[in-house]
């Protein structure tokens, strides 16, 4: 004789039920949003009372007021901190990603570009800090911004050649790939022109 069992048979029709849609909370990322921006502009005045100060003594002391030094210094700066954001960048938006590579990319690329950012903001800066920048760059690395400007245009002109070679070499392919086909479609329809021998 077979035992009944106490628990209830499971239903048949089960189905899950289906939520709602989250309506997105636009107060909060419209406060989130506001305190972004007040922590940017509050860093951005801080950053600019101090940091040009900063930057031209660091400079200053790697340079030691020797034009050979602030020339190689400069070029040094100016090629590699604008050829790798641009790099960067180039491996971020070659093809089409999510937002979130894009801004990754983007946020690497201002981090990398920092030293160049940094120079820059001392020499059209027109406050106290990007003055006193200036003139300890004067007198501790003499040559080292106008370097870092040729370093910077020759970086930026080598990484657009580069990206030109790459781009015509892709296109010189795909042509020469399509005559391929052409002639070889021609040559298989003249064979079946012709027929067997």
């Amino acid at each position: 004789m077979r035992q009944m069992s106490d628990s209830p048979a499971p239903a048949v029709h089960d189905a899950p039920q289906a939520r709602p849609a989250e309506r997105p909370n636009w107060g909060r990322r419209i406060v989130v949003g506001g305190v972004l921006l007040l922590v940017l502009v509050v860093l951005f005045f801080v950053g600019a009372a101090f940091l040009p100060r900063w930057w031209s003594h660091r400079i200053g002391d790697q340079v030691d007021g020797n034009t050979a030094q602030g020339v190689g210094a400069g070029l040094f700066y100016g090629v590699v901190f604008t050829l790798l954001p641009l790099l960067v960048l180039w491996l971020a938006f070659r093809r089409r990603r999510p937002w979130k590579v894009w801004l990754a990319g983007t946020i690497g690329a201002l981090v990398l570009a920092a030293p160049n950012l940094l120079t820059l903001g001392i020499v059209v800066g027109t406050g106290n800090a990007a003055h006193a920048g200036e003139r300890t760059l004067d007198v501790e690395a003499p040559s080292f911004r106008t370097s870092t400007l040729i370093g910077a245009l020759a970086a930026a002109a080598l990484f657009a050649g580069a990206l030109w070679l790459l781009i015509s070499r892709r296109r010189s392919r795909r042509a020469a790939d399509t005559l391929r086909d052409e002639l070889r479609a021609r040559d298989e329809a003249s064979r079946d022109e012709t027929g067997p021998a």
